[in-house]
């Protein structure tokens, strides 16, 4: 436990570190951010009440997998996704842990015509300016990495500078917090970030909470169309799905077979 709570805070540290070295580029990164005008509904084309919507993922590798694939293409995998009816593309950003970085998001944005996320440890303002500079249409929050000031102030920049904010939670304290400062976009984990371990049980037990107006997803662990069954069932019609895709030899088959409304 106390390896894994290392971890998690090993991760967080090196993210502050690289943060802080974009911090003399804020005002920069803030003018251009300011000029954004051309975002892609990330939650308007994902809320679909009925119908299960996909955010599929594109990452090398991860701190619990290792590698996922051997010759990562973010682009080509990126426009599989597309051909298989992906609402929104997710591109991790991390270098360290997740062996990706900045300019994958940006070649990958430029590739296809839906929404993408951004998928990294935010936890600075000078990230939420960059995250919009680049060109994402959203960027992730993870409740856990931040304290309820860093949340509130890093959630309303965001807003304010018109992009979409994906709130992460993987608890019930987790989701209070984010309730609290009335996230229209909530995801729920169903990765234990004590254990690493999957568990459905977590969307389940959460999804309960969102109310009728947000837009809940269900992270990790979706596999098959049973699994999609178990969480349209408890009210989440959106998915994000990455390791099962990067590993499929035909992402796009694989992204249209999840995507088939449950019986």
């Amino acid at each position: 436990m106390n390896q894994v709570h290392d971890k998690l805070a090993a991760i967080l540290a090196s993210k502050r570190k690289e943060a802080e070295s974009i911090e003399g580029m804020k005002s920069e990164l803030r003018r251009q951010a300011l000029l954004r005008n051309d975002f892609r509904g990330f939650r308007t084309g994902l809320f679909q009440p009925g119908i299960v919507t996909v955010i599929a993922e594109c990452k090398a590798a991860s701190p619990t997998a290792g590698s996922i694939v051997a010759n990562y293409d973010p682009v080509a995998q990126a426009k599989l996704y597309e051909a298989g009816g992906a609402g929104a593309i997710s591109v991790l950003t991390d270098r360290e842990y997740f062996q990706g970085c900045l300019a994958d998001m940006q070649a990958v944005r430029d590739a296809v015509r839906v929404p993408v996320l951004r998928k990294d440890f935010i936890l600075t303002e000078a990230q939420v300016y960059e995250s919009v500079a680049s060109g994402a249409d959203a960027f992730l929050l993870i409740v856990a990495a931040l304290t309820d000031d860093e949340f509130k102030r890093l959630y309303d920049l965001g807003r304010t500078l018109q992009s979409d904010v994906l709130v992460e939670v993987h608890d019930l304290a987790e989701m209070d917090r984010a309730l609290e400062i009335d996230a229209d976009i909530i995801g729920i984990n169903n990765r234990n970030l004590h254990t690493f371990e999957v568990d459905l049980n977590t969307t389940e037990e959460l999804a309960p909470e969102i109310p009728s107006d947000c837009l809940g997803i269900s992270e990790s662990g979706v596999r098959t169309q049973e699994d999609v069954k178990r969480v349209f069932d408890q009210g989440i019609h959106c998915l994000l799905v990455g390791e099962t895709l990067m590993r499929d030899g035909d992402p796009a088959a694989a992204l249209r077979k999840l995507r088939g409304r449950p019986s």
